[in-house]
């Protein structure tokens, strides 16, 4: 059975007031007898509930406590509030309705600047009332900030959810504390994509960036996994604004949705995730630890806790059993080539180097030196080369530039062109129909 307990503090306040006179309520008093037990009852020191130190009651606190209880009971105990709680009464009706109107025009201004502000206009007098004494009046009349928020002119928030497993990842990055064990500290950066129905986190990695080409790296590699979801729900940060993982995002049939902009509440799945971490592993976490092993303990967080939980949203079961009636979208290797190639026009320097994106890379055909040719590369490595020049119908594959060693290796052989494709020749004679 449940343990009966009183129901608020003022039914707590009337059972110890009952236990202090209880002494009293069941003697038969002769005349002046009464007196006599108040006075020596008076004597006595009580802890009141939620009292650091012990007290005496008077003789005519104690008498008033004995009359009520005989006539009501223990309602008749109960503390009554005062009949003013709550209300500014050095302000007059005007005045209460001028402040009232400012706080409904202007919800986002505090208590003590409304004071302050009507204390220059001469509105109020300095000494008459204070920032407390407004928000007790605003609390009264509804006008403190929790009930602005959720009146009827604020906007209607609904709880949502996807279709289906699989259906749409958040993505979000969180910062941990600064790792100090390398030769010089660093910012910890867990990037995390989570999965909307089934809360299932699809990725979670420990960087000391905060890019788009991390984000990007990030989904490539957990659609690989785990196929590509439907939508793909972010904020409006610069590393989820960027070109690339737009473009990315629509080769690939994704939507990318962005949540509306300071509204941190249509985020709370995953700042719901980011509690979780922060209480199981971050603020317990080792700063001289080596980004490795950060990594190691968040994957051993997701598989022996996270993943294995039962979820409250779940209706008991787990993010690995709901994730696993997802529908998976399989994507191949070569769909994600093409949804992450970009291409551009380069010319290939007198020396054989072209430059892109920041990044120097050699050509090791010379008939090329000199020349526009299309210059194509994945966005993430691992996928195919990670750059080619295309010229005339074929490839070529580029590497990164390294001078030193080019220092030790000997000049290669000059290569010729590759023969063309159409025969050309004004001067060949004529053959036979």
């Amino acid at each position: 059975m449940d343990e009966l307990v009183p129901k608020d503090h003022g039914e707590e306040i009337a059972v110890f007031r009952s236990q202090v006179i209880g002494p009293l309520l069941h003697r038969e008093f002769v005349r002046g007898e009464l007196a006599g037990a108040l006075e020596e009852l008076a004597g006595q020191k009580w802890r009141p509930p939620g009292a650091e130190h012990t007290r005496h009651f008077s003789v005519p606190t104690l008498e008033r406590w004995y009359y009520r209880f005989k006539e009501h009971g223990l309602a008749g105990l109960v503390p009554q509030p005062r009949s003013d709680r709550g209300r500014a009464q050095a302000l007059t009706e005007e005045q209460k309705q001028w402040v009232c109107d400012v706080r409904r025009e202007h919800p986002s201004a505090s208590a003590e600047l409304i004071r302050r502000t009507l204390i220059k206009q001469g509105r109020l007098d300095a000494k008459t009332v204070s920032a407390t004494t407004l928000r007790r009046l605003f609390q009264e009349r509804g006008l403190d900030r929790v009930s602005l928020r959720s009146s009827p002119g604020a906007a209607l928030r609904l709880r949502w959810e996807a279709s289906h497993a699989g259906a749409l990842w958040h993505g979000d990055v969180c910062h941990g504390p600064v790792l100090t064990g390398s030769t010089r500290w660093e910012p910890l950066r867990i990037h995390a994509m989570l999965d909307d129905t089934s809360r299932y986190v699809v990725a979670l990695e420990a960087r000391t960036s905060e890019t788009e080409d991390d984000m990007l790296g990030l989904l490539v590699a957990a659609v690989r996994r785990w196929g590509r979801p439907d939508g793909f729900y972010l904020d409006n940060g610069s590393t989820y604004s960027g070109q690339a993982l737009a473009t990315a995002c629509a080769r690939l049939g994704i939507a990318l949705v962005h949540a509306k902009p300071y509204d941190p509440q249509a985020r709370g799945k995953m700042e719901r995730f980011w509690r979780t971490l922060r209480e199981a592993l971050l603020d317990h976490l080792d700063r001289t630890l080596p980004l490795a092993e950060v990594q190691a303990r968040l994957d051993s967080f997701l598989t022996t806790h996270y993943h294995a939980q039962p979820h409250g949203s779940l209706m008991g079961d787990t993010p690995g059993v709901v994730w696993g009636s997802r529908k998976t979208r399989l994507t191949t290797d070569e769909e994600l080539t093409r949804a992450l190639t970009v291409r551009a026009r380069r010319r290939v320097s007198k020396d054989g180097v072209v430059s892109l994106d920041g990044r120097k890379f050699e050509v090791r055909q010379s008939f090329l030196a000199g020349r526009i040719v299309d210059v194509s590369t994945c966005l993430v490595e691992g996928l195919v080369p990670l750059a080619r020049v295309e010229h005339d119908g074929h490839c070529y594959e580029l590497k990164p530039l390294d001078a030193r060693a080019n220092a030790l290796t000997g000049r290669p052989a000059r290569q010729a062109p590759p023969p063309p494709s159409v025969p050309f020749d004004p001067f060949a004679p004529n053959q036979p129909k």
